[in-house]
Parts: structure tokens; C-alpha cells; sequence
């Protein structure tokens, strides 16, 4: 089993002091579960043709890439299911 190292944009950590508290753990948390025991990349990925990877927890949305080769996550966006998809890379 690979443990995977995770990354983020720089923009996710401002994003994520605005999110409350409580909801900052629950996302952290899964973040962490994730890179021990990747989900399978086939449910998780997203519409179109990119690389992005999607993750539900509760009304937020974790958006990240898998880059296979260096065994990394590059969490790309988090936040509320209403306008995480806008503005999408």
C-alpha cells in the first residue's frame, strides 16, 4: 500500500480559514484518510476532459488531482457545493 504525500494551492488554506470550524476538522481529517487509502480513482473523477478528482464532505467539495508518479495529491480547491465549481482552473 502507498501512502500519498498531500499538497495544496496556496489558495486553499485562505479558503479554508473562512470555512467554520468544525467543518475545517471534518475536511482535514478526510484528507488525511484519503492519502493513506486513495478512493477509487474511477467514482471520484469529474466530468470533461481533465485531471480532477472530486470528494463529498457534507455540503463541501474537495477538488484535487492524483499525480501517480511522485505519489502526490495536489488538492487544487475546497469549498461549498454551491460555487466550488465556478471558476474551475
Amino acid at each position: 500500500m502507498t501512502v500519498y504525500r498531500v499538497e495544496y494551492r496556496p489558495s486553499v488554506g485562505k479558503t479554508l480559514k473562512k470555512i467554520p470550524k468544525a467543518d475545517q476538522k471534518r475536511i482535514l481529517d478526510k484528507i488525511d484518510a484519503m492519502a493513506e487509502n486513495l478512493p477509487d480513482p474511477s467514482t471520484t473523477k469529474m466530468n470533461g476532459n481533465n485531471n480532477f478528482h472530486k470528494i463529498r464532505i457534507g455540503n463541501y467539495r474537495v477538488i484535487y488531482e492524483i499525480h501517480d508518479d511522485v505519489f502526490v495529491i495536489l488538492v487544487l480547491k475546497i469549498g461549498h457545493r454551491k460555487d466550488v465549481y465556478k471558476h474551475l482552473i
